[in-house]
């Protein structure tokens, strides 16, 4: 028998299975748990791309452009063409700076999401019946809650605008993704804080009249700066502590 060929393999099978362990401290001595998990996302944010075609923008994603580099988890084309870039356990650079609720570093808690638009054209049907399908896919097979799923501008109101006020929200609220406000909900009560209310959805309030704009894109479909009644309505029925004032997805309507 020839030893050495053996103890070749048997080397190269070490180090297989060591290229698959975990990062260990050399300053601590290794003593396992198997009470762990995989870190994963807990929330999915919305981005256009305001590029002219998907050949242009996966360039954008896998290179570097004039801010630096960057990269989204997926891509979704115009067809419905659904991209990955990024596995969905490793952090993507899309979102930058900002915060949702107390997430003050959404790259490393979020899936990113990027749709092919050039932020003036609508959506197409292919694109949002592919995006339904990704959203579905990531929220049960990551463990998303469904209503965590934002766009860029919520959590960056003075610096982002994307997805934009085309961008059919309610149409993902009907298939059980995000939120929307039920049609019949009740006009706000005496004394209501609608500031309170958007910082109970997660928006940061250090730039007020920014975060009131994209809330309105978000909700009202234009880039309004003060809020109205209509607003106070919707804020009071979104944030609900018993959800009664939120749109029920069309399936359990």
């Amino acid at each position: 028998m020839n030893i050495k060929p053996l103890a070749a393999v048997l080397c190269l099978a070490l180090l297989a299975g060591c290229a698959h362990q975990a990062p260990r401290n050399p300053l601590a001595t290794w003593v396992p748990s198997p009470n762990h998990d995989e870190r994963r996302p807990v929330i999915i944010v919305l981005h256009y791309t305001e590029q002219d075609s998907v050949e242009q923008s996966l360039l954008t994603l896998r290179t570097r452009n004039s801010g630096g580099p960057v990269s989204s988890h997926y891509l979704v084309g115009d067809d419905g063409g659904i991209y990955q870039l990024v596995a969905d356990g490793h952090r993507a650079w899309h979102a930058g700076g900002g915060s949702w609720g107390t997430i003050t570093d959404l790259n490393s808690a979020s899936i990113g999401i990027e749709i092919d638009n050039d932020g003036v054209e609508d959506f197409s049907e292919a694109q949002v019946d592919a995006l339904l399908r990704l959203l579905d896919d990531l929220t049960t097979r990551l463990r998303i809650p469904r209503s965590q799923v934002i766009g860029h501008s919520d959590l960056a109101p003075s610096r982002k605008i994307d997805p934009g006020t085309r961008f059919p929200w309610r149409r993902l609220a009907e298939a059980g993704f995000g939120i929307w406000p039920a049609d019949d909900a009740p006009a706000a009560p005496e004394g209501f804080d609608p500031l309170q209310a958007l910082r109970l959805l997660g928006y940061p309030l250090d730039q007020p009249e920014a975060t009131i704009r994209a809330f309105r894109m978000r909700f009202r479909g234009d880039a309004g700066s003060v809020l109205d009644a209509e607003d106070h309505r919707i804020l009071h029925a979104l944030t609900r502590p018993d959800g009664a004032g939120l749109l029920k997805p069309t399936s359990l309507q």
